[in-house]
C-alpha cells in the first residue's frame, strides 16, 4: 500500500485520512489550525506541524481544503506542497475548486514534471465517514490506474472524465444541478401549500415521482432538520459561484436563481446550516 499525505483536516479531510489509516496505509497529515485530532492519531495518522513534514516521502499527496484561497496557500510558495513533495509522488486535488485554479495547478505540476489528478469527491460527510465516496477524476488515465486500488480505501466508485480539470468541471456541474433540484423542491412544496394541498402527502408523492436521491434529500431536510450539516450553505454557494464562472458563453438562469437563494441564506447568518435548510429558513 502506498504512503499517503492528507493536507487539510476539515470534515472531509479528516474522514479521508482516517479511512486511509484504518485500511493499512501509512498516513501523515497537516492542518492549518490546531484541532482535537485524537481519533486520527489513535487510528495511526501522524499529524505534522508543517506541510513539508506531512508530504515528505509520501507516494500520494492529497489536498482537501475549502476553496481556491486556502488551496493556493497549501500548494504554493517555499513551504507549500509543490516545493516539498517528492518528484515521484502522485499529486491530487480532492477539494472542490474553481476550474480556473485547477487548470493553473495542473500546468504548474506539468512544468515541474509532476503527476497530477483532480479528483473532487461526492457523497458528503456520510460518504466520507463510511469510506464510500464517489470520486470524479480528471488527468492522465495511467496515473489514475496506478493509484486506483489505493483510492479504494476511501471510495466505492471512481468516475473518469478525461484530461486534468474535467473532474472538477463535472463536479461543479453536478453540484449546480443538485442545488437547483433542492431549491425547486422547496418551491414545489410552497406552491402545494398555496393551493391547499397537504404538504406531507405532496412531499412523499414527489419522492416517488419524479423521485431520486436529491428529491428525497431535499424533502427529508425540509421535514427534519439535520443535526449536523452534511454539506453546508457556505460550501454550495461557493461551488455555485465557481460553476457560474465555467462558461461565459451560456446563460445560467436556474443556476443563478439557486445561487441567489443560498447567498441570501448566508446574508441571514445561515451559512453553516445544511444545504437543504434553505427550504425551511
Amino acid at each position: 500500500m502506498k504512503s499517503v499525505s492528507v493536507i487539510g483536516l476539515g470534515v472531509m479531510g479528516s474522514a479521508v485520512a482516517y479511512n486511509f489509516a484504518i485500511n493499512g496505509h501509512s498516513v501523515k497529515a497537516y492542518n492549518r489550525t490546531n484541532k482535537d485530532f485524537f481519533k486520527l492519531t489513535k487510528s495511526g495518522v501522524d499529524i505534522k506541524s508543517t506541510i513539508a513534514g506531512a508530504v515528505k516521502d509520501a507516494e500520494i499527496i492529497i489536498e482537501v481544503t475549502a476553496d481556491d484561497e486556502s488551496s493556493k496557500q497549501m500548494w504554493l510558495g517555499p513551504n507549500g506542497i509543490l516545493a516539498n513533495g517528492s518528484k515521484d509522488a502522485t499529486y491530487i486535488a480532492f477539494a472542490t475548486l474553481s476550474a480556473r485554479w485547477v487548470d493553473e495547478l495542473a500546468l504548474k505540476c506539468k512544468s515541474q514534471g509532476l503527476k497530477f489528478l483532480d479528483i473532487p469527491m461526492t457523497g458528503g460527510k456520510v460518504g466520507a465517514d463510511s469510506g464510500e465516496l464517489t470520486l470524479l477524476a480528471g488527468g492522465d488515465i495511467n496515473v489514475l490506474e496506478n493509484v486506483k486500488n489505493d483510492l479504494g480505501s476511501v471510495s466505492k466508485e471512481i468516475k473518469y472524465f478525461g484530461k486534468a480539470g474535467n473532474g472538477m468541471r463535472y463536479k461543479l456541474i453536478l453540484n449546480a444541478l443538485q442545488a437547483v433540484h433542492i431549491t425547486a423542491l422547496g418551491e414545489a412544496i410552497n406552491i402545494a401549500k398555496s393551493v391547499g394541498l397537504d404538504q406531507k402527502i405532496v412531499g412523499e408523492a414527489l419522492c416517488e415521482r419524479p423521485g431520486g436521491v436529491m428529491t428525497k434529500l431535499a424533502w427529508d431536510g425540509m421535514v427534519n432538520a439535520p443535526k449536523q450539516a452534511g454539506f453546508c450553505v457556505d460550501w454550495i454557494a461557493k461551488d455555485l459561484r465557481y460553476a457560474n464562472d465555467l462558461s461565459d458563453k451560456t446563460n445560467h438562469p436556474y443556476l443563478l436563481t439557486a445561487k441567489d437563494v443560498y447567498e441570501d441564506a448566508i446574508k441571514k447568518g445561515n451559512g453553516k446550516q445544511d444545504w437543504t435548510s434553505v427550504n425551511r429558513l
